[in-house]
């Protein structure tokens, strides 16, 4: 902002003014100053300072730190060379920092300045006589730039008086579109206000508004509430902000008697008065309906309280806006607001911003504390209220505090962090409450209808017990109908379990309790599901026969291990009854051949029994018509595969590592839900599944069955089929017709594959193909043009590669293709967004270069390809390193994830990602010093060579 020592210090705003002559000053700028001044809006002009060939460094500071310049161009404007130079000055301004321009055509037209003729032009000539070209050409470029800038022309106002009311409101509306210092470091503010502000339709004066911000707690709808309030409330003639209206409720007031202490409440903030008594409940409408108002309600939690206070819009002024702000969708819909804004939690990077800004008071956190701020923005997943919380309780430790504290906090929710997560549960009816744990218990990230089925025999109705919880931010229903609970509300409720007085719980996940339970026979009825760790425990835990029989209601066992080892702890009966009305049965590491004689699989809707010592389930056909899902991966002693014919339901069937399996029976055939198989490692299988012809099935993984030759016929439903590790010698006759195939993978250790089938292009939904060491395969066909990723890897033999002219392909890897030609190469390096490929050269087109792993290069542009040669120092199978760059940009600094696991490689390969820098801080610049730093996450990959190009788009 401009300064002037004459200037009174509390106004906050300044104001440039540049322009030519006297009279423009008394006639024009007087007044314009004077309508500004009643405003508390200062304005700084030049006529103090004393005029000589160049402008004054005064003057460019006082330029450099005005929020606002505005231009009045006259005819004899162009005839001051200081003019000229204040304006180029000006206009670099507005490129470098955003300063807003403004333009006044005082007796001149536009197109007059832009093109320097008239007596515009002629004023122009006469100052340009004895000046350089480069200076003539500066000149020339600054004023065709401002004629382009609309302003207000003085030709097309009969009234000059309206025009600078005009003036001045404009400037007034523009200075209060800036935020207050109090939100500046706010990551992602101007993002969200932006997107509020679209909804808000501020210039539309003739009606008032209500609008919504919803979203569960801790994600910032009350600071975004404040940030708004502060930008835009100069604009309003009263303005009021009602913090914590969940909390104003005085108890024992009726009805009615609550919301006539609301609208004193809310008249007393907006009108300034203190105690303020209201007698009836049109007090508000009677007060406020010819006033332009801005009213934020933070935190609605009652539908009640709404009305009390925003019944109608008719209760306030023409283009009054009221902003609620709340967890609960569901009242602004039976209030009827439609224009609401959903607060989304923050991308990666921002939630990194975000932390680090309060652990370490910059954007970006020190280069050796990079892997702990994943770990924090992976336990608080992203919501700014874990971030902000644990950034400020993490701040000034060293390492070793922060794991220690890290550690603690990953099995129990920070005090600050609980207690406002958990007001909405609070506030939940008993039965909504009930869902909720079970929901953070047994069935986070489940689809809706898995979560129904589950819970469909008990006092719950499930779908509105969903709707209310979604409602209230306490869970999110996904497009594709997934409910997904936020990682510390899930935390939040298994504290809540914990802290339930014994005989009322209805989930047991404490393991030393479920140990003395039973070992003791001392369940309860009101028990409902079990949780059982077993990880977490040192002693052998001996199960007693009858330990579930008092458990009448139990629904739900999983027991299971968050650390894998191969002691098996837990010891179970051959003669134990299992619950009769099990639901779920999880059980990691099961220990017996066979389940009871006595199990019976009615109401079981997931059997999940992986890594077992089971040989067989059980005997004969079982009443399996609720069965959905059925795991027995890793069941490696499994002889003889249940009968399935029963289970019309089964949707997904996993038989991973089925070692002993030797076939699959015919009855899959009549699984006519089945959507999903997959059987990875079933070495010993002789016959591949038959009847896979099902017009259900769309996910079809066989992997490591060497003895079969032939893919199944599958339907022409298939959408992703994986095949690894067979002796495929061709692919099927049905292949024609996958017209709905989006995922192809074909992996194989000594395949007898040559080549795909010509018709492979029009498979026009097909994404993503990955090809691995099919070493008789030479050539590639060409691809459809929807084809967005693809992976050939160690296939030795391979020359060529054809895309269709139209292809979108992004991701190209072709490790261990040493015999990749020339022109497949040059199209690889040119087109993909991302690419791996066997060189030990940096491509020509990445023309800042350095040897090493880092480069310093000076851009204007934002977007950047870049390529790093990569060598394994040695050759370790399972070692999977990641490639990080790590940018600094003007002192400010981010690391980027490049790329997220770099194969298996025999010689130097070349590695190539894009990306764009986001100017979310107000990094960039014009020439901005850029340094690129590249590292990999194991020593055992050295980066020998790195490569920038700068990428420039057309509208650049």
């Amino acid at each position: 902002m401009a300064s002037s020592s004459s200037l009174p210090q509390t106004w906050r705003y300044r104001v440039f003014t540049s322009f030519h002559g006297p009279d423009v000053r008394k006639t024009l700028l007087s007044h314009v100053r004077k309508q500004l001044s009643c405003n508390g809006i200062s304005m700084f002009d030049d006529q103090w300072i004393e005029r000589s060939q160049t402008i004054a460094p005064a003057l460019t500071q006082a330029i450099r730190e005005s929020r606002i310049s505005i231009v009045v161009l006259s005819k004899k404007y162009a005839s001051s060379s200081w003019c000229l130079d204040e304006l180029v000055e000006i206009l670099k301004c507005k490129e470098s920092m955003g300063q807003i321009v403004m333009t006044v055509f005082y007796g001149v037209d536009p197109s007059h300045v832009r093109n320097q003729t008239r007596d515009f032009g002629i004023a122009f000539d006469e100052t340009c006589q004895g000046k350089t070209e480069e200076k003539m050409r500066i000149w020339r470029q600054a004023l065709t730039n401002v004629g382009n800038i609309a302003g207000e022309h003085f030709l097309n106002w009969d009234n000059e008086s309206m025009m600078i009311e005009k003036i001045a409101r404009d400037v007034s509306n523009k200075l209060n579109t800036r935020i207050s210092r109090d939100f500046e470091d706010m990551v992602g503010i101007e993002t969200h206000l932006k997107k509020l502000q679209s909804l808000l339709h501020l210039d539309d004066e003739e009606e008032a508004m209500i609008v919504g911000i919803c979203g569960p707690a801790g994600i910032g709808k009350t600071t975004i509430a404040r940030a708004l309030h502060s930008r835009f409330s100069n604009s309003f003639q009263l303005t009021c902000f009602m913090e914590n209206v969940r909390g104003s409720c005085n108890s024992g007031l009726d009805e009615y008697g609550l919301k006539m202490h609301l609208q004193e409440n809310l008249l007393s903030k907006i009108l300034n008065q203190n105690s303020m008594k209201v007698y009836h409940l049109g007090a508000i409408q009677e007060r406020l309906c010819d006033l332009k108002v801005l009213i934020v309600l933070d935190d609605v939690d009652d539908l009640k309280k709404l009305e009390a206070l925003a019944d109608e819009t008719r209760w306030f002024g023409p283009g009054s806006r009221i902003i609620v702000t709340t967890e609960d969708q569901e009242i602004l819909e039976q209030h009827g607001i439609s224009n609401t804004y959903h607060v989304d939690f923050p991308t990666r990077e921002e939630a990194r911003q975000i932390f680090s800004r309060f652990a370490f008071r910059q954007s970006y956190p020190p280069y050796n504390f990079g892997r702990l701020v994943e770990r924090v923005t992976k336990l608080c997943s992203s919501l700014p209220l874990g971030l902000r919380v644990m950034g400020s309780s993490l701040r000034g430790k060293k390492e070793n505090e922060w794991e220690v504290i890290l550690n603690r906090l990953e099995n129990s929710l920070c005090q600050d962090i609980e207690r406002v997560l958990k007001v909405g549960y609070d506030n939940l009816h008993e039965n909504d409450q009930s869902l909720f744990l079970h929901i953070a218990c047994f069935f986070n990230l489940e689809k809706d209808d898995y979560v129904m089925a589950m819970l469909s025999d008990g006092n719950l109705d499930v779908r509105l017990g969903l709707k209310t919880l979604a409602y209230k931010s306490l869970i999110e229903i996904s497009t594709e109908g997934v409910v997904v609970m936020h990682k510390l509300l899930q935390q939040m409720g298994s504290q809540v379990v914990q802290r339930q007085e014994p005989w009322k719980r209805q989930i047991l996940i404490d393991a030393h309790e479920i140990c003395d339970v039973l070992e003791t026979d001392s369940g309860s009825r009101s028990v409902t599901g079990i949780c059982y760790d077993t990880s977490t425990i040192q002693d052998e835990v001996y199960i007693r026969a009858g330990a579930f029989k008092r458990m009448r209601n139990l629904r739900f066992l999983s027991i299971y291990k968050t650390r894998f080892d191969r002691k098996d702890r837990v010891h179970v009966p051959e003669d134990m009854d299992f619950p009769s009305r099990l639901r779920l049965l999880h059980w990691v590491a099961y220990p017996r051949k066979c389940l009871p004689h006595t199990f019976c699989p009615e109401y079981l809707v997931e059997l999940n029994m992986p890594e077992n010592e089971l040989e067989k389930l059980w005997e004969g056909p079982q009443p399996l018509t609720n069965l959905k899902r059925m795991n027995l991966n890793g069941s490696k002693h499994l002889k003889e595969f249940p009968d399935l014919s029963n289970a019309t339901n089964l949707e997904r069937l996993f038989l991973d590592n089925c070692e002993s399996l030797v076939e699959i029976p015919c009855s899959i055939g009549s699984l006519h839900k089945l959507e999903c198989l997959y059987m990875a490692n079933c070495l010993n299988l002789q016959h591949g599944p038959t009847h896979c012809n099902l017009a259900s099935l769309e996910v079809f993984q066989l992997i490591g069955s060497r003895n079969l030759r032939k893919i199944p016929d599958l339907s022409t439903n298939i959408v992703s089929l994986v095949v690894m590790d067979t002796m495929l010698e061709e692919m099927p006759d049905s292949f024609r017709h996958w017209s709905r195939l989006r995922r192809l993978c074909i992996f194989g250790c000594e395949p007898t594959l040559e080549k795909l089938p010509d018709f492979i292009k029009y498979l026009h939904r097909l994404k993503e193909l990955c090809l691995q060491n099919l070493r008789k395969l030479a050539s590639l066909p060409e691809l459809p043009a929807s084809l967005t990723s693809l992976t050939v890897a160690s296939s030795v033999l391979l020359e060529t590669v054809s895309f269709s002219f139209d292809s979108t392909i992004e991701i190209l890897y072709f490790p261990n293709c040493f015999k990749l030609g020339r022109e497949a190469r040059r199209v690889i390096t040119t087109i993909a967004l991302q690419a791996l490929l066997p060189g030990s050269k940096i491509p020509a087109e990445f023309d800042h270069r350095a040897i090493g792993n880092s480069l310093i290069i000076r851009s204007d542009f934002k977007r950047f390809r870049i390529c790093v040669v990569i060598s394994r120092k040695e050759k370790m199978e399972k070692d999977v390193p990641k490639l990080l760059c790590r940018i600094g940009i003007n002192d400010c600094c981010v690391e980027k994830l490049i790329f997220g696991g770099v194969p298996r490689i025999e010689t130097e390969h070349m590695l190539i990602s894009s990306f764009d820098l986001l100017d979310k801080d107000g990094w960039l610049k014009q020439d901005n010093e850029i340094s690129f730093e590249f590292s990999a996450t194991s020593q055992n990959l050295e980066i020998i060579e790195c490569g920038v190009q700068i990428v420039v788009d057309k509208t650049d």
